[in-house]
């Protein structure tokens, strides 16, 4: 349970920052096809899948609502060794998914889906360079309506590895919006500000419905997937997954660059790899 929980923070963390997949974070604590399996049959299998949804969920909470903050934190004071931090989280997850294709025929297709998720993942996070226009959140049909649509892509994205949910959120210009939203509904929840809260619901509720749909969606298209062509999913997850330290690097500040940053950020990553490699230890 408490395994779990710490799991379901490190994907909470990766969601909230661009460039940082939580599918990749799943993959990398050796939960992934587990989600996947939980979210397409939570109905058939509702005890079986709460078991394993639910304390994931919790963490995930925890960690977008606490230490949330503290990666702000880390980002503006120690940005290269933080970043270093969350490639070791990403890299350590490589062993898993290769040994999944390992001894078997590496062909044509395999590759060539392998470069075009790689280059899928890495144009994104070149595009993502800079947000878009900051999206309106007044309240009124249209934008109830763009809200779950924007919710639905977010979770797609969040659901599939390498692919940044907060980067598209980015893109659309929903980004510090939402996030600015979800740290004053917070903030109006401990003050036990109603109105405070009712604004907040007015944003939140219909994009946290538009997510649930597009992650049970996306889920069930992703089983299938893997139901049909395995080894071209597991070649495309390798492609995501390498992806996804470039997009690090190319979206997100890096601070000045010392011989002490070098350093430490080498130990960073060392300590990012040996919690994956734990976390996803069975």
């Amino acid at each position: 349970m408490v395994k779990l929980i710490l799991k379901g923070v490190m994907m909470g963390v990766a969601n909230i920052i661009p460039g940082v997949s939580g599918g990749t974070m799943a993959v990398s604590m050796g939960i992934y096809d587990k989600i996947i399996h939980a979210a397409t049959h939570i109905i058939s299998e509702f005890k079986k899948s709460m078991k394993l949804l639910l304390p994931i969920v919790v963490g995930m909470l925890i960690g977008i609502v606490v230490l949330a903050r503290i990666l702000e934190y880390m980002f503006a004071r120690v940005p290269f060794q933080t970043n270093m931090l969350f490639v070791g989280l990403i890299v350590g997850g490589l062993p898993a998914i290769t040994k999944k294709v390992k001894g078997k025929t590496i062909r044509l297709g395999h590759i060539l889906v392998c470069v075009l998720f790689f280059a899928v993942v890495a144009g994104l996070a070149m595009l993502g360079e800079q947000e878009g226009t900051a999206a309106d959140l007044s309240f009124n049909v249209v934008n109830i309506v763009k809200l779950f649509g924007v919710g639905i892509v977010a979770s797609a994205t969040m659901v599939i590895p390498g692919v940044s949910g907060s980067m598209m959120l980015m893109l659309m210009g929903y980004y510090n919006p939402v996030l600015n939203t979800i740290n004053d509904f917070i903030d109006s929840l401990v003050g036990f500000n109603v109105p405070g809260i009712l604004d907040g619901c007015k944003v939140l509720v219909p994009f946290g419905i538009g997510v649930v749909v597009g992650i049970v969606a996306i889920a069930k298209l992703i089983e299938i997937i893997f139901q049909k062509f395995p080894e071209h999913a597991y070649w495309a997850i390798i492609g995501l997954i390498v992806a996804s330290p470039v997009a690090i690097f190319l979206m997100n500040n890096m601070g000045v660059i010392t011989v002490v940053s070098v350093l430490t950020g080498v130990v960073s990553l060392a300590v990012g790899v040996f919690i994956s490699l734990k976390l996803g230890e069975e």
